[in-house]
């Protein structure tokens, strides 16, 4: 075995322990059937639980956007051309349809997918932007069949399976204290957290909003340590990838007044 294979074997062997371990973390015992399929997305795509590549819901995988964009990027995509398609979409009533079509490389004749979204189809807190979920959804779907992805994204989903599912056995976050105790990995979450809405210039509120809807609970306060700390990784993941496409998912989370302002100073 050469040098560059023994890299890459013992890459996805700890790879797909952390998969585990993460999974295990978040959503508790897994079925046998799920863990094994959570190796094979790890050997074969190297998706990252982590890094907020995939999300157990319903008793299945699932892929998000962030993740499918950084396959794309470690197979060297030539490109991705998006179409909206006005014959099928109604503004009045937030109707939108896009094709998109993925480029493997400079000869590929393109894998095409199309995306749709409307107010009966999306989650209500990604209300008002229909037109970029439908976006999302047809660059997803393209990006699945260029890489043969056989697992749905979880952003094609509608509100119903939208939020993660809670682990069987919560453990609460104890309450921080001034002097440090109760810190993990030797660093508060807290101040993780903060530190990352400072180096990538986001805003707490909304960050805070996402959280919520990330861990699944009512408030942050109810959230579980494992939640927030999965919650703090795939925001890192997210924001080192693609701080862009972060920050339209934290605009989704703006009040509807604040949006309306927004499009009229722009």
């Amino acid at each position: 075995m050469t040098m560059d294979a023994r890299r890459e074997h013992l890459y996805l062997k700890n790879l797909i322990r952390r998969n585990r371990r993460f999974a295990r973390r978040i959503w508790g015992d897994l079925p046998y059937s799920a863990v094994l399929s959570l190796d094979d997305l790890g050997r074969n795509y190297r998706f990252s639980v982590v890094s907020g590549d995939l999300l157990f819901l319903s008793r299945a995988w699932y892929v998000t956007h962030v993740a499918l964009l950084g396959l794309a990027r470690r197979h060297r995509c030539a490109g991705i051309q998006i179409q909206l398609l006005p014959r099928f979409c109604d503004a009045a009533s937030a109707r939108w349809v896009f094709k998109a079509t993925v480029y493997t490389n400079s000869c590929s004749k393109g894998f095409a997918g199309y995306g749709d979204a409307d107010r009966s189809n999306v989650s209500a807190l990604v209300r008002g932007a229909e037109m970029r979920v439908a976006e999302t959804r047809a660059v997803n779907r393209a990006l699945r069949k260029a890489y043969g992805i056989g697992i749905c994204s979880v952003e094609e989903l509608g509100s119903s399976a939208s939020v993660p599912a809670r682990s069987p056995n919560p453990r609460k976050i104890p309450p921080q204290s001034a002097d440090g105790k109760g810190d993990f990995g030797g660093t508060k979450l807290r101040d993780r957290l903060c530190q990352l809405i400072r180096q990538h210039g986001l805003d707490a509120c909304l960050v805070k909003s996402y959280a919520v809807d990330f861990c699944g609970t009512e408030t942050l306060r109810e959230a579980t340590r494992e939640q927030v700390e999965a919650f703090v990784a795939h925001l890192s993941g997210w924001a080192q990838k693609d701080r862009n496409a972060l920050l339209c998912r934290l605009n989704s989370y703006l009040p509807a007044e604040s949006k309306n302002e927004k499009a009229g100073a722009a």
